[in-house]
């Protein structure tokens, strides 16, 4: 699923500083050498990695943790959308009609459904098996942002992942909300066309009702004031509100990751 947010936002500044696998596409920003007590994968929005925007992310995150982290070309060289379409970012309390809507997703659609869950989730899930198989980490942690984020609700089981942080993720479902089975910290913005607040409380809701129970596991619920859906990783960091989101959402990140899966 996906939303008018979904192809707004602002390229971030820099350029990044890691490399590019030529085999496989993945993004990789090295860590220590040596290291292998944990590792990071970072999950793309519909962007994929055609947006810089992923791999500045990576680099901060390698280099904040001391890590190595990943970001598979989770569309195989063919986002459903490219950056020459990104627009600007929706304020908080800006509406759009249901032919707005409409006509904003329209066209996008087919590329969408080419590149639907069915689609790359077998593909990254072998990905991050690979992953841990050849490179013997200890704990290995995501993070995903809008479509990344929903991925990594799916992939939230210890057989795959250690933990995931979901950051303004698409639509969730009930059964994938109750198949979560890892920690999991929730990035969410003020105003979501798609992971509004029913969305958000419904998820809230299923995790804590666990509490006291076996499969009962650490989770965790920001919000981000004056921010819409996209704001961690396609900021408008000119508006003050956006910006203080999107930094402390970043610090939100390297937090968490520091006190599920420890270097």
């Amino acid at each position: 699923m996906s939303c008018p947010d979904c192809i707004k936002g602002v390229v971030l500044e820099g350029e990044p500083t890691g490399k590019t696998d030529p085999n496989t596409g993945t993004y990789v920003s090295l860590g220590p050498e040596g290291n292998t007590s944990r590792a990071i994968v970072l999950l793309t929005d519909i962007f994929g990695l055609g947006l810089k925007n992923a791999e500045i992310i990576a680099d901060n995150l390698s280099k904040r943790l001391g890590c190595d982290v990943y970001a598979p070309d989770i569309f195989s060289g063919k986002p459903p959308v490219t950056p020459d379409i990104l627009k600007a970012p929706r304020r908080v309390g800006e509406k759009m009609s249901k032919l707005n809507l409409l006509w904003t997703m329209l066209p996008h659609l087919p590329a969408l459904f080419r590149k639907r869950p069915s689609v790359v989730d077998p593909k990254v899930k072998e990905f991050i098996e690979k992953l841990k198989s050849e490179k013997k980490y200890t704990k290995v942690g995501a993070v995903g942002y809008c479509f990344g984020g929903s991925m990594c609700v799916r992939f939230a089981n210890p057989k795959l992942l250690d933990t995931v942080i979901i950051c303004h993720p698409g639509n969730v479902s009930n059964k994938e909300l109750d198949a979560i089975s890892i920690p999991n910290l929730w990035i969410c913005a003020e105003d979501d066309f798609v992971f509004g607040p029913e969305a958000r409380a419904r998820a809230e809701k299923t995790l804590e009702s666990r509490k006291g129970k076996d499969n009962f596991v650490e989770y965790e619920f920001k919000d981000y004031k004056g921010t819409t859906h996209g704001f961690a990783c396609r900021p408008d960091l000119e508006i003050p509100e956006v910006k203080e989101g999107f930094e402390k959402s970043f610090e939100d990140t390297i937090e968490w990751f520091n006190k599920i899966i420890p270097a």
